[in-house]
């Protein structure tokens, strides 16, 4: 537990995630801290705008993948309300388009749910003092695809009807485009991520962060 002086403000913290057990097991860990206190849960984006908006919390601890609104559309709304807003993603999912993305939209930190929790903390003090938190296995990610070329958001758009089910012919149908199109998607995809199939293309979009598991089609 943190041995902060007792005059020192405590760092307002804001949760945000779609699992309540996840909030709990969050909120009990900062709480215990001598220097934060959580001042409110959110259960996804939408929730989160209107309570940073209601709370002005210090640090917001935001997950990325979440029904409805998600994560980097609700950091992009706080920092459009509060260019002051400092965010840390917490999130399960280590892949580097998710990461790229929470970082421009305003993000200061990102770290995986599956690391050490003092590693949390310390990151939520980093992060309130006007530093950088990205944990070592988003860094690696990171470098590892710095020089890739990224999906353009066709297609991802692509990448995601493919995850939800969908034939190329319907693919078309719904783009207004021809079959051949989208086989020419297919082929620039297939390069881009180095795969050979349409399965393997979904595995490796959904595990980097480029297309939403939560989508319904």
């Amino acid at each position: 537990m943190s041995s902060a002086p007792q005059d020192s403000p405590r760092i307002r913290v804001l949760v945000v995630d779609d699992h309540a057990i996840v909030r709990d097991g969050i909120s009990t860990l900062l709480n215990r801290q001598a220097d934060m206190e959580v001042v409110g849960e959110a259960s996804d984006g939408a929730e989160a705008i209107a309570m940073y908006c209601q709370l002005r919390p210090d640090v917001t601890l935001m997950d990325v993948q979440m029904p409805g609104i998600g994560g980097v559309e609700a950091i992009t709304e706080i920092r459009r309300f509060s260019v002051d807003a400092r965010i840390l993603v917490l999130t399960t999912y280590p892949g580097d388009a998710n990461a790229v993305r929470a970082l421009r939209a305003g993000a200061a930190g990102y770290l995986l749910k599956n690391g050490i929790r003092s590693a949390l903390v310390e990151a939520v003090r980093s992060v309130h003092s006007g530093r950088r938190a990205v944990s070592a296995d988003i860094a690696h990610e990171l470098a590892l695809h710095a020089l890739d070329e990224p999906l353009t958001q066709r297609e991802i758009a692509i990448l995601q009807l493919i995850a939800d089910g969908y034939a190329n012919k319907q693919i078309a149908s719904r783009l207004n485009v021809s079959v051949e199109t989208i086989k020419a998607h297919l082929k620039a995809i297939f390069s881009k991520l180095d795969v050979h199939d349409r399965t393997h293309a979904v595995t490796i979009a959904a595990r980097r962060g480029y297309i939403n598991p939560f989508s319904s089609g």
